[in-house]
């Protein structure tokens, strides 16, 4: 049974839990169990079954797929206020989960079993609202990643992904080749090689787990003409 505090936290990032003498709110409140999970720990394996739905509170969780060959793949990430819509799909078709769900910053989450989750869906319209706006937002972000993979080429979503990301003067993003490669969905070698490139035309130069931006306009002009940081 969640505390007066955890119930108005519930409401922050819910708003339709704001009222605790609502329905939806006495039931949460009797429900859900608020967690604490720590950075790197493992929430759903490849295979898992989907036995609970988490509402972040705070905190950062990926999902990524692993293919045979050991490439990785990032499909998107969840934050606060925010939920896995692969969990979704699995409490709802009661599959197990096709993928890895893994904390990348300590979270905070709310959690209810699938059969309270279930019956929610049923009886609460906040709460089908809730999970089917989730569900239609995650899945344009999926869609954009399965665009940026089959139909842009690597080059420029790097050099995209560098101007995106990197910080401080001299601008640094600090990531190795192959974490670079699982959130672009290509392989390290892939990457290395058009790191590479870019530092033989003087755009960058790097070093173990770091890569420093030297040329910024000239690495703009690698990518798309509608690209904004």
């Amino acid at each position: 049974m969640l505390q007066p505090h955890e119930l108005q936290l519930a409401g922050d990032i819910l708003p339709f839990l704001r009222d605790p003498t609502a329905a939806i709110a006495r039931d949460f409140t009797v429900q859900a169990t608020l967690l604490r999970l720590p950075a790197g720990a493992t929430i759903f394996a490849e295979g898992d079954e989907c036995n609970v739905f988490a509402v972040l509170a705070g905190g950062q969780v990926r999902v990524f797929k692993i293919g045979e060959t050991g490439r990785e793949i990032t499909l998107y990430r969840f934050g606060r206020g925010e939920s896995c819509i692969l969990t979704t799909s699995c409490v709802l078709s009661q599959r197990n989960f096709p993928a890895i769900a893994v904390v990348e910053h300590d979270a905070a989450a709310f959690v209810v079993d699938q059969a309270t989750f279930r019956e929610w869906i049923d009886h609460y319209r906040e709460w089908r609202d809730y999970v089917f706006q989730l569900l239609s937002h995650r899945l344009a972000t999926v869609m954009a990643i399965v665009d940026e993979i089959a139909f842009r080429r690597v080059d420029v979503r790097l050099a995209e992904f560098l101007l995106r990301h990197a910080q401080g003067d001299p601008p640094t993003v600090s990531a190795t080749h192959q974490q670079i490669a699982a959130e672009l969905g290509t392989s390290r070698e892939v990457v290395s090689r058009i790191l590479a490139d870019f530092n033989d035309d003087g755009l960058i130069s790097s070093s173990r787990g770091q890569i420093v931006v030297r040329h910024v306009t000239g690495l703009r002009q690698r990518c798309d003409p509608q690209f904004r940081v």
